[in-house]
């Protein structure tokens, strides 16, 4: 009987160890040591942000998110090998707040870092000319614009032309009428 218990015991031990060294396991590669930082933490679309990852125990991983255009790589120097950085392109025409998935160590890390998407309001088109410095494009073309700011045209030309005509005449014939009343 007593060998029985002993092999009964062993085999429940067996089952326990069997039981909690998987668990062990995934929590050695669990999401709370493992973080990513997006910098800047809230961009536009099309632009580029940079990752750094603590937490993983090797040189290289990457980072994904649904705002990414693609993986970022991460590589760290040997002598930090708890950060590992890399670089992503934000997706265009997304917004809203992304997780980012680190794999590392040959295991996937999900939601560790978030990035958020902001739409800035598109830029004035035609703004008030009131010295802006520049920091708004104008929708009207170059040519427009230069005909604006070039001075008179040929109209102006010609109505001027035709002023100045009447002013020589009204003077021409003052000055006839002068003569005679002498």
């Amino acid at each position: 009987m007593r060998t029985c218990s002993l092999a009964v015991r062993g085999a429940g031990v067996a089952v326990v160890l069997a039981a909690v060294l998987p668990v062990s396991a995934a929590q050695a590669h669990d999401n709370g040591s493992v973080r990513a930082t997006v910098t800047p933490a809230s961009t536009a679309p099309g632009a580029t942000v940079e990752v750094s990852v603590t937490g993983c125990s090797g040189t290289t991983g990457t980072a994904g998110s649904g705002a990414f255009e693609g993986d970022a790589e991460l590589t760290g120097r040997d002598g930090d090998t708890y950060t590992l950085n890399g670089s992503a392109r934000i997706k265009r025409g997304i917004s809203g707040t992304h997780d980012v998935t680190v794999t590392c160590d040959g295991h996937p890390h999900q939601g560790v870092g978030t990035v958020r998407i902001q739409r800035h309001n598109p830029e004035p088109v035609s703004p008030v000319r009131a010295g802006g410095g520049g920091t708004a494009h104008l929708s009207t073309t170059v040519a427009g614009a230069e005909a604006n700011e070039a001075g008179p045209g040929t109209r102006h030309a010609v109505i001027g032309l035709i002023l100045a005509g009447v002013a020589a005449v009204a003077v021409a014939f003052r000055s006839v009428r002068r003569r005679r009343s002498e």
